[in-house]
């Protein structure tokens, strides 16, 4: 039976901090089998200490966006050399042909994603079958694991900054057009397509946790709870309720800290319409794009720059 691993990247954030959540580790054994009469008997164990997993998202089971990465985290650091040997034994199916590849954050995560959005309505799943694998460290993979997803209704957000609205549509069909204030000069939000990690009803934020001000009479101090809070960031982006901005639009000209803000009945609309891996495209901000490792910003590669990042090529799930 695979193990199911949960898996939510929080981080701190612009408008606030924000908590972690661990996940469940691998811990099983190598088995054993009769060798050859001239073959020297196999080990009962891995030459080495285990290969394991930290997380592996979507979780089984789960409803995702158009834009969510299936993003692996292993405990210890994954050697160069044995990056493609992996990727391999890490195979991606899907109801609908996919063309899409395996992109390495570093030494300890890699993301699969498609080369264009996931098609609504496309069943997903992963088959990491990493027993006897090295890691290239001396660690080798004790299990498989099976992660079975569904990418659900294909809805975006289009924020634009300088025109204070996010257009919401569900399935190429316009749903709703808000009125939004982003972050200010001083704090601007970030560019690009985040998918959303995860949403809460209600966040505790503070400037000091992220470093903005920890001195209560600075104009930039806050330290605040609020409501129907969408995460995009593992830095800390957020489109939520502000009550220091209560009526966002064109009319109040007012920045946020680098989330973006709605108002209270707007904000808990679209908290009800979103869910994890959803696309929210920010334009017309003077910061740049998130990078593609900041939460789920992948789509903010190009496909000739995520394919740079991995180590065995683009594959077509199917």
């Amino acid at each position: 039976m695979a193990l199911v691993m949960a898996a939510v990247l929080a981080g701190t954030s612009a408008c606030g901090g924000g908590g972690k959540t661990k996940a469940s580790s691998d811990d099983g054994k190598g088995g054993s089998k009769k060798p050859a009469a001239s073959a020297k008997p196999s080990p009962t164990k891995p030459a080495g200490p285990p290969m394991l997993l930290e997380t592996i998202t979507p979780q089984t089971g789960a409803t995702v966006g158009v834009a969510m990465p299936i993003s692996v985290i292993f405990t210890n650091p994954v050697g160069q050399k044995a990056r493609a040997d992996i990727e391999k034994h890490m195979k991606v199916t899907s109801s609908k042909p996919m063309t899409g590849a395996w992109h390495w954050f570093g030494d300890r995560r890699a993301d699969w994603r498609p080369k264009s959005y996931w098609a609504a309505g496309t069943k997903v799943k992963i088959t990491a079958d990493l027993k006897g694998v090295a890691n290239g460290n001396g660690r080798y993979g004790t299990r498989s694991y099976v992660h079975d997803f569904t990418v659900g209704d294909d809805v975006r957000a289009d924020v634009s900054v300088t025109g204070h609205t996010m257009k919401v549509t569900k399935n190429g069909a316009p749903v709703r057009t808000l009125s939004i204030n982003a972050g200010s000069a001083e704090y601007p939000t970030w560019n690009g397509v985040m998918a959303v990690i995860d949403k809460q009803e209600k966040v505790h934020m503070t400037s000091c946790s992220v470093g903005i001000s920890c001195n209560k009479g600075d104009a930039n101090y806050y330290d605040l709870t609020l409501p129907w809070d969408v995460h995009l960031t593992q830095s800390g982006t957020y489109v939520h309720y502000s009550t220091g901005d209560p009526n966002p639009g064109s009319g109040s000209a007012r920045g946020s800290h680098g989330c973006v803000h709605l108002s209270i009945t707007d904000a808990k609309w679209f908290y009800g319409q979103v869910k994890q891996g959803d696309p929210v495209s920010v334009t017309g901000s003077p910061r740049a794009k998130a990078s593609a490792d900041n939460g789920y910003a992948s789509f903010n590669l190009s496909w000739d720059q995520w394919l740079a990042g991995s180590a065995s090529g683009e594959t077509t799930a199917g």
